[in-house]
C-alpha cells in the first residue's frame, strides 16, 4: 500500500514540475526568445541565466511556503492582509484569460503550419480539445499526462533544431557570465522573466501537488524535488531554444517579423524545421491553455464555494470564453497589453506576500523558512517591482 501510494506521489511531482514548465513556454515565450537572439547575438544569454537563476529563487520560495501551509496563494494573501487574496485571483484570472486567448491563437497557428487549417476553426479544435482534458475522471492524473507527454515532445524536436544549427556555444557560455553590452538586457531580461513566470505560471506545479494531497512539513521532500525538477525542465526547453535560434541569426539570417520563431526554424532546418516549429508551438500552446486555465480557476476556488463545487466545469468554462473571444475577434491586441502589463505587476506582489507569510508562524507553524532563500528572494522582489513600473507604459496603448 505503502510503495502505491509512493508511486503516485512521484507521478504527482513529476506531473506538477512538467505542468509549471510547459506553462513557462507558451507562444509568446517563443516570439521573445526569437526576437532578443536576433538583436543581442550571444548577449542574450546573459537574460537567459539570470531568467534561470530567478526562477529557482522563486520558485523554491513560493512552492515551499504554500506547500508547507498547505493554503494556496490566494489564502495566504488573505491571511496577510484582507481582502489581498481577492485582488490577486482576479488580477491572475484576468491575466490568464487574456493569455490563454493568446495560447489559443498560437495553437490555431500550430495547427495552421501543421495542416493548413484555417486560423478560427484551429482555435475552436485546440479550444475542444483542452477541455477534454478536464472531462477526464480524474482530471489531475489526465493533465500530468497530458504536459508530461507534449514536454518531453517539445524538447526533442528543439534538441534536433538546435543540433542542425550548430550554435557557437562556447561564445554564449562566455557572454551568459559577461556580455559585451548591458545595452538593451535589462528590458529582455525583465520581459522574459514577466513571460515565463509571473503571474499564474509559478503557482501552477505549487497548487497541483496541494490539489494532490502533498503538503505540511512532511511533503517537503517531495516539494522540492518538484519545484527543482521544474525550475530544470524550463531550464533546458529555454536553452535550447535560445540555442536553436542563435545558430541561425550568428550567420547573418534576417528572421521574417511576421513570425521571427516559425521563420529560424524553417531556415535552420528547412520545410522540416518548419513543420517542427508547428509542433513545437502546438504543444506549447496547449499545454500554456491548459496550465493557465487550470492556475486561474485555482486562484479563484477556495472564494467560492459554487466554483469549489463545480471546478472541472469552470475551468472548461474558462476555455471556452477564451476559445471564442480568439475565434471571434481574432487578435484582441488590447487584452494582450494589459495581461502583459499585469503580469509585471503579480510576481513581486505574489512573492512579497509569500515572502512575508515565510515569517508568520500562524500560517506555516513551526517550519523555519531558509534565510538564504529569503535573501535572495527579497532582491527578486525590489528588481521585479522595478521592472512592474516598466512594463505599465503599455497601458498607454489602451486609451
Amino acid at each position: 500500500m505503502e510503495d502505491l501510494e509512493n508511486k503516485k506521489n512521484k507521478k504527482v511531482v513529476i506531473g506538477a514540475a512538467f505542468l509549471m514548465a510547459t506553462s513557462a513556454v507558451g507562444p509568446g515565450f517563443l516570439t521573445q526568445t526569437a526576437v532578443f537572439t536576433q538583436d543581442l547575438k550571444t548577449d542574450f544569454a546573459f537574460a537567459i541565466l539570470v531568467s534561470i537563476i530567478v526562477t529557482f529563487i522563486v520558485q523554491l520560495n513560493i512552492w515551499r511556503i504554500i506547500g508547507v501551509s498547505g493554503m494556496r496563494g490566494q489564502d495566504i494573501a488573505n491571511k496577510i492582509f484582507p481582502g489581498l487574496g481577492h485582488f490577486l485571483a482576479f488580477l491572475v484570472a484576468l491575466g490568464g484569460l487574456a493569455f490563454n486567448i493568446g495560447n489559443i491563437g498560437g495553437a490555431a497557428l500550430g495547427l495552421n503550419v501543421l495542416f493548413g487549417l484555417d486560423l478560427r476553426v484551429g482555435a475552436v479544435i485546440a479550444g475542444l480539445f483542452a477541455a477534454v482534458i478536464f472531462l477526464s475522471k480524474d482530471m489531475g492524473l489526465a493533465m500530468d499526462k497530458f504536459t508530461k507527454y507534449l514536454g518531453i515532445i517539445m524538447i526533442l524536436v528543439i534538441a534536433y533544431v538546435a543540433f542542425s544549427t550548430n550554435p557557437p556555444v562556447g561564445e554564449a557560455l562566455r557572454h551568459a557570465v559577461i556580455p559585451d553590452s548591458f545595452r538593451h538586457l535589462n528590458f529582455a531580461t525583465l520581459t522574459l522573466l514577466g513571460g515565463t513566470i509571473g503571474g499564474y505560471i509559478t503557482f501552477a506545479g505549487g497548487h497541483r501537488l496541494i490539489d494532490a494531497g502533498i503538503k505540511g512539513v512532511k511533503g517537503l521532500k517531495l516539494i522540492n524535488e518538484s519545484s527543482i525538477l521544474g525550475g530544470t525542465l524550463a531550464s533546458v526547453i529555454r536553452i535550447l531554444l535560445f540555442l536553436a535560434i542563435l545558430g541561425v541569426v550568428y550567420q547573418g539570417a534576417i528572421l521574417d517579423p511576421k513570425n521571427p520563431p516559425a521563420s529560424a526554424f524553417m531556415l535552420g532546418a528547412g520545410i522540416i524545421g518548419y513543420k517542427i516549429f508547428g509542433i513545437v508551438l502546438l504543444a506549447a500552446s496547449l499545454t500554456s491553455i491548459v496550465g493557465a486555465a487550470y492556475t486561474s480557476v485555482s486562484f479563484l476556488k477556495t472564494l467560492s464555494k459554487t466554483i469549489f463545487r463545480h471546478e472541472k466545469y469552470f475551468i472548461i468554462g474558462f476555455i471556452v470564453v477564451s476559445t471564442l473571444i480568439m475565434a471571434i475577434i481574432g487578435k484582441p491586441v488590447n487584452l494582450l497589453i494589459l495581461a502583459g502589463s499585469l503580469n509585471g505587476l503579480i510576481l513581486p506582489i505574489t512573492l512579497a506576500v509569500i515572502l512575508f507569510a515565510s515569517r508568520n508562524k500562524k500560517i506555516i507553524g513551526d517550519y523555519k523558512h531558509s534565510i538564504i532563500l529569503t535573501i535572495l528572494g527579497i532582491i527578486v522582489v525590489i528588481a521585479t517591482a522595478y521592472g512592474a513600473f516598466t512594463s505599465l507604459h503599455g497601458l498607454e496603448a489602451l486609451f
